[in-house]
């Protein structure tokens, strides 16, 4: 939560914020709050993108291929205004994704997530997840990419 006397936000309120409110709830409006204009972002499942309308297409798209997405942070550790997250990410396959139709079936995978922030936003983030868990779950051939 961000402090009100001094306009700042710890690194560890801006990534539980990030999870909790912007990815798990889809919130866009916060997404623009919390993320930098210039918000530097890389997923495992795509290219970098720059600036917030590239990271909120992407929200977009993971949660209408997985409903009920989640992000859970299983370790944060802090270093200054650095960040890195232990995480477990999942939801239902409802759509199109890697390439495969809509299974139903729940799918989870482990990652890693690497923050950067000026004290009041994040800044860039660079997330690394256990893809081809995510491929053998759908019966993916391991070369095909999102």
């Amino acid at each position: 939560m961000m402090r009100q006397s001094e306009g700042t936000a710890s690194a560890a309120d801006l990534v539980r914020r990030f999870y909790d409110v912007v990815w798990n709830k889809a919130d866009e409006q916060v997404a623009r709050e919390i993320l930098h204009p210039r918000f530097s972002f890389r997923a495992s499942l795509g290219p970098e993108r720059q600036g917030l309308d590239g990271f909120i297409n992407y929200m977009r798209a993971i949660h209408a291929a997985l409903k009920d997405y989640t992000c859970t942070i299983d370790e944060l550790l802090v270093d200054g205004p650095k960040a890195a997250a232990r995480m477990t990410f999942g939801g239902q396959h409802q759509g199109e994704f890697f390439g495969v139709s809509a299974t139903g079936r729940s799918i989870a995978w482990a990652g890693a997530a690497f923050f950067e922030t000026d004290g009041r936003q994040i800044t860039r983030l660079w997330v690394l997840g256990d893809i081809d868990g995510v491929k053998q779950q759908l019966g993916v051939d391991a070369r095909r990419t999102f």
